[in-house]
């Protein structure tokens, strides 16, 4: 008797988003780390313009600490979902040049390492949603609401946790009454953190002290993103909590938490170079240094916002411990960095699940989840 298959999955990443590096990242860490004796792995890589190509070669080039930006290059072979002969959605092709197609065989679950626009905003999930094919992390409204920093506030909001004060800056009303929106942020207390409403991983945000500084660091994040987000400085402790979709049923699970504390130097905040250049700007202790009654609380705030959003697969849900002892909700992530040092891993790790056996979950939990509406 001939064994049942391995479930093939095909693992997505770079984008093209202003965080393809750290999708890069994120992949080599995942693709040395997969159990390729359960699964048959297909490693595809989009390019910043947007081609799907399979990937050639290792991904010992993907890091960011070696002066040279990872990114995906066009191999020349491209893969699209879809079978040309069978019009099977959940297939895989690859072609080099016009007609000469191959078949990478069926496709059980994409795993999106992808972050920012085009990959975590809910504009792939939608697009797996019509293929049938199941997929690692949230859906399309949770992916969406979980990469707008607005409208992820308003649902924390609604569901009773606390959130900073905080500023949105559209597209029309900065092109229209630029000094309107200026005025608007007058009532919030420096310093002031702009930020691309929809970006992450730190990616064009402005630490704002001089209020004759504001402009700016509106126009730098309006580069990565036409509408922008100007929050209120809170003075606190930086802890953040993984969070885990249940089997089944079964409630949303919720990691010990983890604190970052930025070293004193050039890093004003936990930017993208103190997140993944500078290796000493910045310390993770993982647990947290908290009293039992904090660490419960967090926890049950991060499922809180996990479940508002209607959370699957997985998320890093962000906190600012005030000098009050008040919890301030910052932000989600639906697909956290994730590479065997990232904050995400490393929480589980203190929790008692390994980076390999994260990784198998969040498969199953893809394979048995229900498709369609749920």
């Amino acid at each position: 008797m001939s064994s049942a298959p391995r479930p093939r999955v095909l693992l997505l990443f770079g984008g093209r988003s202003s965080e393809h590096a750290v999708s890069c990242v994120t992949a080599a860490g995942v693709m040395r780390a997969i159990d390729r004796d359960k699964y048959d792995v297909v490693p595809v890589g989009i390019t910043r313009s947007g081609t799907w190509t399979l990937l050639e070669g290792t991904t010992d080039s993907f890091r960011l600490d070696q002066g040279q930006v990872p990114e995906i290059l066009d191999s020349g072979t491209h893969v699209r979902l879809g079978s040309a002969g069978t019009d099977q959605a959940h297939d895989a092709v690859a072609s080099r040049g016009l007609g000469d197609a191959v078949g990478l065989g069926s496709v059980d679950v994409v795993f999106p390492l992808l972050h920012g626009p085009y990959g975590e905003d809910g504009t792939l999930q939608g697009m797996l949603e019509l293929a049938d094919i199941a997929y690692v992390g949230s859906g399309v409204a949770a992916s969406a609401m979980g990469m707008d920093k607005h409208y992820m506030k308003v649902v924390f909001e609604s569901a009773g946790l606390t959130v900073g004060p905080y500023e949105v800056i559209t597209d029309k009303q900065w092109l229209n009454a630029p000094e309107e929106a200026l005025a608007r942020c007058e009532r919030l207390v420096r310093p002031l953190f702009v930020k691309p409403s929809r970006a992450g991983s730190s990616v064009g945000i402005t630490r704002v002290d001089v209020d004759g500084d504001l402009r700016a660091a509106v126009e730098a994040a309006r580069i990565h993103d036409p509408k922008v987000v100007v929050e209120q400085g809170i003075s606190g402790r930086e802890i953040e909590c993984g969070v885990l979709e249940g089997r089944g049923a079964t409630p949303t699970r919720s990691s010990l938490p983890g604190e970052i504390v930025v070293q004193p130097g050039d890093h004003g905040f936990y930017d993208f170079d103190a997140k993944y250049v500078d290796g000493a700007a910045a310390k993770t202790s993982c647990p947290a240094d908290l009293t039992p009654e904090q660490t419960q609380s967090i926890r049950e705030q991060a499922v809180v916002a996990f479940d508002s959003l209607g959370g699957e697969g997985l998320s890093r849900v962000d906190f600012f411990l005030t000098p009050e002892g008040e919890w301030v909700i910052n932000e989600i992530n639906t697909m956290p960095g994730f590479t065997p040092s990232s904050m995400y891993p490393q929480m589980w790790a203190a929790s008692g699940i390994e980076y390999a056996e994260l990784i198998d979950e969040l498969v199953q939990l893809a394979l048995h989840r229900k498709r369609g509406l749920r």
